[in-house]
């Protein structure tokens, strides 16, 4: 004998109350009671209900009411059109003429079509991507335990090595690191890329299980097919982790070697008390066909005035308030300097010892930061305010100041405290540097040239040791739509002089005699070096770049002025 309770489980209810279902619509396949079937009809008053007795319906396909024509139940569909339509459509309406099938015949299709992508979703494609995410998982966990492998046997190493180069495996570990993090974190992203899809693909079936029981033609009949989508494996990740060599020879020379860097300590032939610290060799070539894109880095910054690198992976930048900050490649702020600036620093850049420097232009003095703290390292003539600064390879400090209502402008260069060249008159007539309001960049060649970005005459200036003017370039070889706008300014590894074209989204390339080499375009970043129309990729590109500045690794870091952002460029080919 049935209990009491699975005789109430038994009993079906109206699908509008939880009374007992005495009747049932067939046209909407609705369960009702007694009271609910005027209810009923009324709520769908357009639309013809056959009511039914509950133990005589019929399970069949719920027709949905047709859009145009009130009270009229979609019976076919329109196959130009893809859509359930009532036979006025098709006798007198828009999908006259149309070619149609029984919405029964439409339903079945999608019905098969469902469970076919359903099945092989489920015994194909999941398990492919589940068979995937097994793999990368071990990747990421070997990737982990060589990194911790790279850094204990840096500690190793470091054992090995002279107090006095430190330094260089404080540069090796950070670079190791970076390096590391780089190809973990792209695994990590396709990990996360295989386990979302695998995610999606779960939720797909659910939703086609569901549809695969349905009633209703209008859910089953907007189906999209995922199947194409899930078909197309996302490609893999494949990246070849950087190993740490090392070669000793005790008394004679120690090498490392980690990715491209390698570094080398030499006893000389006539040793001194002071042990010779190598420099790391980059091994640079030439430029490469291709600039590429390795970092783009988002600042707080808006309008962005200034960048100054202080190693491959990280660097000072300013804009319109008295805090300079430390980035990474990552954007991560590393840390910050506030200083006496209201509007933000005149100029800034870093010595040879990675110590920062900035300008003040209303206290009419340079600064140097050490140990967080700032200190005054030059006072500038009375009456001249700094703003632009740059920090040559002989240790010197260029500064360019200014004043008056015209802005007479010059560049002083500092040993230490002391005036030891000033720029600014060629002979007793000609100025070398225009009158006017725009700041002035410069950077030291590796012949000794200072070359100028001087955005009030609209062109760059080179003034050899002996300050005479070597060549002057107006931008005219890379016919530009606009007029040259030169604001940053480098040179590099090659002697080659760099300049950004604030008007043009542009940079231009001179060798150190001048000549023009190539012109890269940021906004559409495309290499016009021979009239070519050469795309490197979809990236925007830079616009309005300002700024610019080169890592110890040869790398060139662009900022765009009007958006903030830093994009860094690898466009050097080593040997």
């Amino acid at each position: 004998m049935a209990t009491s309770k699975s005789l109430a489980q038994d009993v079906i209810t109206c699908d509008l109350c939880d009374k007992a279902a005495q009747q049932f619509c067939n046209s909407c396949q609705v369960n009702l009671c007694e009271t609910c079937v005027k209810k009923h009809r009324n709520e769908f008053k357009t639309l013809v209900h056959e009511i039914v007795p509950f133990i005589e319906r019929k399970i069949q396909l719920v027709f949905s009411e047709c859009g145009e024509h009130s009270g009229q139940r979609c019976e076919v569909n329109c196959k130009k059109c893809n859509q359930p339509v009532c036979v006025k459509c098709i006798v007198s309406g828009r999908h006259k003429g149309h070619d149609v099938e029984e919405l029964t015949e439409t339903h079945e299709n999608k019905i098969r079509k469902i469970k076919s992508d359903t099945e092989e979703i489920k015994a194909y494609i999941i398990p492919k991507y589940q068979n995937e995410d097994h793999k990368i998982g071990n990747t990421i966990s070997t990737t982990k335990s060589k990194i911790e492998d790279l850094g204990k046997k840096s500690k190793e190493l470091r054992k090995l090595w002279h107090q006095e180069v430190d330094s260089i495996f404080d540069k090796i570990d950070s670079l190791g690191l970076s390096l590391g993090e780089e190809k973990l974190n792209a695994l990590q992203g396709y990990h996360n890329k295989i386990r979302n899809l695998i995610s999606e693909m779960n939720k797909t079936v659910k939703l086609n299980e569901k549809l695969i029981n349905s009633n209703n033609s209008f859910e089953v009949n907007k189906y999209q097919s995922k199947l194409n989508k899930y078909q197309d494996f996302p490609e893999h990740v494949d990246l070849k982790f950087p190993f740490l060599y090392s070669s000793i020879d005790k008394g004679n020379e120690f090498s490392i070697e980690i990715g491209d860097h390698r570094v080398t300590l030499k006893q000389m032939s006539q040793p001194s008390q002071s042990t010779d610290v190598s420099r790391l060799a980059t091994g640079i070539g030439k430029l490469m066909g291709k600039f590429r894109v390795i970092a783009i880095i988002p600042t707080t910054y808006n309008p962005l005035w200034g960048v100054a690198c202080l190693t491959e992976a990280e660097a000072w930048i300013y804009g319109k308030n008295e805090i300079i900050t430390r980035i990474d490649k990552h954007g991560f702020r590393k840390c910050t300097v506030t200083t006496t600036c209201q509007y933000g620093p005149g100029g800034i850049s870093v010595t040879r010892g990675r110590e920062l420097v900035y300008s003040d232009s209303k206290s009419g003095t340079v600064n140097i930061v050490r140990h967080g703290v700032s200190e005054t390292l030059i006072t500038t003539p009375r009456g001249w305010s700094p703003w632009k600064l740059s920090c040559t390879r002989s240790g010197d400090i260029l500064v360019h100041v200014h004043k008056g209502k015209g802005k007479n402008n010059k560049i002083i260069r500092y040993q230490g405290q002391n005036i030891k060249q000033e720029i600014s008159n060629y002979g007793q007539r000609n100025p070398i540097l225009k009158d006017g309001n725009c700041s002035l960049f410069m950077s030291e060649n590796n012949n000794g040239d200072v070359c100028v970005s001087d955005a009030n005459a609209d062109a760059v200036v080179a003034v050899d040791k002996a300050g005479r003017v070597r060549f002057r370039y107006y931008g005219s070889p890379a016919r530009r739509e606009e007029s040259f706008g030169p604001r940053g300014i480098v040179t590099d590894a090659l002697s080659q002089i760099i300049v950004t074209d604030f008007n043009n989204d542009c940079l231009h390339i001179l060798d150190q005699n001048g000549q023009f080499l190539r012109c890269v375009e940021l906004e559409k970043y495309v290499d016009l070096s021979d009239g070519g129309n050469m795309r490197f990729d979809d990236d925007p590109g830079v616009e309005k770049p300002r700024e610019l500045s080169v890592d110890s690794e040869g790398s060139l870091w662009v900022g765009s002025c009007s958006e903030g952002v830093i994009k860094v460029f690898e466009y050097l080919r080593n040997k």
